[in-house]
């Protein structure tokens, strides 16, 4: 039997860990403000394309700094989604033309899947043979080939073009994925720094096993790696999917024409009262939602991988 004393009673309440306080210091509280001013000033331009796309073109003409949506309706969604005739567009102020969405929507996602698969497959096997092989002139190699990252992507338009033209790939999906769809420095690198935090000895346990290379990468290293491919899947997705000069080289006709390239095809469609501002915005909204979804889910997974992988 265990006599509780009064000291005991007082060592078991003081021993109890007390919640912490946060103290509201005026450190803290410019901290916080300054965090909600950079909040704002990100979320405004997605609310004033919302605020546009439900906006009539007539209403914007006549209150172009309301804040609030100026006659609001549905339809600027409705042209973009191409759901209304022409007549019913050039009534309310639209492109007579209709955007053919869903068309240029599916070539957007077969392009950025096309891209986002074989670079992360390539780049997946070149970080490996980087990071865990052992062949001579490796480390030069890879330096040579890390030199890419410097090389600004606009001094590759113009040999690329030439190299698709020459292909027979002009104006088509393959000619729009090509110049990316095998790999890129940055995969190589992010992929590389992974593999090199892998213990050896996993390596070398399978290796006794009697599993060859090969199998190694794809039984052992490349299930382990699930997350950073992730990371770099969803990143490569996104980046695909918002290219637009490259696509705008290449592709001339509806058969090959992404959601990028064809907003701005939708905002030349002018009718006599000027730019489609209601539908131009409401089509720009509906386009970035998937990456913005995407890129929200798998966020707080991205950070970790980037840290695990020990990018500075």
């Amino acid at each position: 039997m265990t006599t509780v004393t009064p000291w005991t009673a007082r060592a078991r309440r003081t021993s109890r860990p007390r919640p912490l306080r946060r103290r509201f210091t005026p450190g803290r509280i410019a901290a916080w403000a300054l965090l909600a001013v950079i909040t704002l000033v990100t979320l405004l331009p997605f609310y004033w394309i919302l605020r546009t796309a439900l906006s009539s073109n007539s209403g914007l003409a006549a209150s172009p700094g309301d804040p609030l949506p100026v006659d609001p309706t549905a339809g600027g969604f409705e042209r973009a989604l191409g759901l209304q005739s022409t007549e019913e567009a050039v009534a309310q102020g639209g492109a007579g033309g209709g955007l053919r969405f869903w068309r240029y929507l599916l070539n957007s996602v077969v392009v950025s899947t096309l891209v986002t698969v074989c670079q992360i497959f390539f780049s997946a096997m070149a970080a490996y043979a980087f990071a865990r092989l052992r062949w001579r002139g490796r480390d030069k190699v890879f330096a040579l080939f890390l030199g890419g990252l410097m090389v600004p992507a606009v001094f590759t338009l113009l040999p690329n073009f030439v190299l698709i033209k020459e292909l027979g790939l002009v104006d088509t999906l393959l000619g729009i994925a090509l110049p990316t769809m095998f790999m890129t420095p940055f995969a190589v690198f992010f992929l590389r720094q992974f593999f090199m935090n892998i213990p050896r000895e996993v390596e070398e346990a399978a290796l006794l096993d009697g599993a060859g290379k090969v199998r190694i990468f794809f039984r052992v290293l490349l299930p382990m790696a699930a997350t950073p491919v992730l990371t770099l899947a969803v990143l490569t997705y996104i980046t695909s999917w918002n290219d637009y000069f490259w696509p705008l080289m290449v592709s001339y006709g509806d058969s090959s024409r992404v959601l990028t390239v064809a907003l701005a095809v939708f905002r030349a469609q002018t009718p006599q009262t000027g730019t489609d501002w209601s539908g131009l915005m409401a089509a720009t909204l509906i386009a970035a939602l998937p990456m913005l979804a995407l890129f929200g889910f798998f966020a707080r997974r991205i950070v970790s991988s980037i840290g695990f992988t020990g990018i500075k």
